[in-house]
């Protein structure tokens, strides 16, 4: 099972996909936890250059998020997957459609079909996106703002509309929860859902 959490930095993703590693662990599965852009030597000198460094042209930034993420599944998440483990990932394709393919103005399909040729078409099998408002997303995570977060209010709230359109668009694969609910609430219902799925 691979297993993918977005939303905007502050939605609560991490917390939720270090939990669902936990309850899954819990159950004698072994589990991969990884993140994005990261959990690979390239993957996190890349995270350092795109979320510390300065500004990127929208067509860099994707393909460099791009790489990180075809190094993350040829080194981590396709090994994990071949041996039966389950991997969960804070952050995948859908933040690049989000990001850069929305509110970059790139496009969806230009960035997507970007993305399919690194990963050779794989997709997570469920994606929990955690919704939050974008100021309330911002107060979440305080005086700790990466390059993307620091471009203010009114981008991650084009952001936001984009993980929206993605929810709409890819229903059979992203299930949109209200990042305001309790934590155990949140883990319950992602667990839930799984459980349904397998």
């Amino acid at each position: 099972m691979f297993v993918s959490f977005e939303g905007l930095d502050g939605s609560g993703k991490t917390t939720q996909a270090k939990r669902l590693a936990r309850r899954l662990q819990g159950e004698g599965r072994e589990v991969v936890s990884t993140r994005e852009p990261g959990g690979t030597p390239l993957g996190e000198r890349l995270r350092e250059l795109l979320l510390g460094g300065a500004d990127v042209s929208p067509w860099a930034e994707a393909a460099l998020f791009a790489a990180a993420r075809a190094e993350l599944v040829e080194r981590v998440i396709g090994p994990a997957l071949e041996r039966g483990a389950d991997v969960v990932c804070d952050r995948y394709i859908d933040s690049s459609l989000a990001y850069q393919g929305i509110a970059r103005g790139l496009g969806i399909d230009a960035v997507l079909d970007l993305n399919l040729a690194t990963v050779e078409g794989l997709l997570p099998d469920r994606t929990f996106l955690l919704l939050v408002e974008p100021r309330e997303a911002l107060r979440r995570c305080g005086r700790k703002l990466d390059r993307i977060e620091r471009q203010g209010a009114e981008f991650l709230a084009e952001v936001d509309t984009a993980y929206r359109q993605l929810a709409e668009r890819f229903p059979e694969r992203i299930v949109a929860l209200e990042g305001n609910r309790p934590p155990d609430e949140i883990a319950s219902l992602v667990h839930e859902e799984l459980r349904q799925r397998s």
